[in-house]
Parts: structure tokens; C-alpha cells; sequence
């Protein structure tokens, strides 16, 4: 039975903040026609009001998301075309992003370096996983086997020890600029604006919330690892 409960616990540990998170922007991206205009109309507006020159808009398939390199807020179509509590505030929140990008954000030019350090540790990981039963099976050696394994599921954990570290970029994205934004550029009515502090909120922890969940391919590396 205890072995149940922590089961369920860690469960919801992993998945309960991206399950959270998800839920509460789908609950607001009902179309709304008392807002003035759509995620992709609100980037640009305020692109041209803070000036950020050079910043670009785009649609894109992988989530949405500010890339620092080539400078372009990039959103899924149903936030680039939708009008919705959920489009306006995910679009301030990657524009928040930019701002900090514009404002020479040092913690957001920290975390581009390491998040590319830490994905690039995690293919690698992923990798020897793959191969370590190979290995295995040709060196018949379990130290070897053990390295590899421990290797494989520390690089597995960097990725989301990086957004536990950087959290506070996204809370200030959403809390420190999209907000104040949202406020007093009167977006949203007082209403509106409760709805879209949630968002906000779910936008802040949507990249750890998702490195939690992406742990659970640890449990699995190890299954297969222990067979």
C-alpha cells in the first residue's frame, strides 16, 4: 500500500503542475469578442509601442516561445489568430521575453546559454541510454554498464535543474513585464485581467512543468536498464 501511495505521490508531483497549467489555458481560450484583437496583433502592436526593433513575429508548430537569437516572437497559430484571454496573455508574456531580451536581461542570456548546453547533454543522454543494453551485452561488465547509466540519467536531469534555476526569467516575463503591460495599457477589463494573471502563472511554469514530467522517462531508462 505504501508503495501506492508514493507511486501516486510522485505522480502527482511530475504531473500535476503540467496538468495544472494546461488546463487553466485551455479554460480561457474561448474566443472573445470584447477583446481588441488577436495574440499575433497584440505582439506586433506592442512591438512597435516598446520599439523593439528587429524583434519579428511568426507562427510555429513547436510551441510558443521568444527566440533571443534570431529575435522573433513566435506563436502557434491558434494564439497568432486567436482571440482569447489565453492568446493575449501568452502573446505579452513572450513579448515580456523580448523586452527582457531588448533590456540586456542578463538571468535570460544566462539561461539561452544553458538550456542549449543542458538539451544538447540530454540527446546525449538519451543516446547512451539507447545503447547501454548493447554494451551490456558485448562487455559483460557491470561497472561499465553502471557509468553509462549514471551518465545517461544525470545529463537526463540537466535540462530540468536549468528551468528550476531560470524560473525566475519566466516569472518576470509574465509577472515584471506582461503584466504592468496588460494593466496599464487597459488590454483587459478588471475581470479579464484576474483570468489572465492565471495564465500568466501557467505560462511561468509551463517549461519546468514539463521538465517534471519529462523525468518520468528516467523511470522508464531505468526499467529498461535493470532488465
Amino acid at each position: 500500500m505504501i508503495y501506492i501511495l508514493i507511486a501516486g505521490f510522485t505522480l502527482f508531483v511530475l504531473l500535476g503542475p503540467s496538468m495544472w497549467a494546461n488546463s487553466i489555458i485551455r479554460k480561457f481560450h474561448k474566443t472573445d469578442t470584447s477583446l481588441q484583437g488577436t495574440g499575433g496583433e497584440l505582439v506586433e502592436h506592442l512591438i512597435e509601442r516598446f520599439q523593439l526593433e528587429g524583434v519579428s513575429l511568426e507562427e510555429t508548430e513547436s510551441g510558443d516561445h521568444y527566440d533571443p537569437e534570431s529575435k522573433c516572437v513566435r506563436l502557434s497559430k491558434e494564439n497568432l489568430e486567436g482571440r482569447s484571454i489565453t492568446s493575449v496573455a501568452i502573446a505579452a508574456h513572450e513579448v515580456g521575453h523580448a523586452i527582457q531580451d531588448f533590456q540586456s536581461y542578463k538571468p535570460l542570456q544566462a539561461r539561452s546559454q544553458w538550456v542549449k548546453k543542458a538539451q544538447a547533454l540530454e540527446k546525449l543522454g538519451s543516446a547512451t541510454a539507447l545503447i547501454a543494453p548493447f554494451v551490456l551485452m558485448l562487455s559483460k561488465s557491470p561497472i561499465i554498464i553502471a557509468l553509462m547509466a549514471v551518465s545517461a540519467l544525470s545529463s537526463m536531469l540537466v535540462l530540468t535543474i536549468v528551468h528550476l534555476i531560470t524560473l525566475p526569467v519566466e516569472f518576470d516575463a509574465s509577472f515584471g513585464k506582461a503584466l504592468p503591460v496588460l494593466e496599464k495599457g487597459e488590454y483587459l477589463t478588471p475581470d479579464q485581467l484576474e483570468s489572465a494573471k492565471k495564465i500568466l502563472l501557467a505560462c511561468a511554469l509551463t517549461y519546468v512543468a514539463q521538465s517534471l514530467a519529462s523525468l518520468l522517462n528516467i523511470g522508464r531508462w531505468l526499467a529498461i536498464l535493470r532488465r
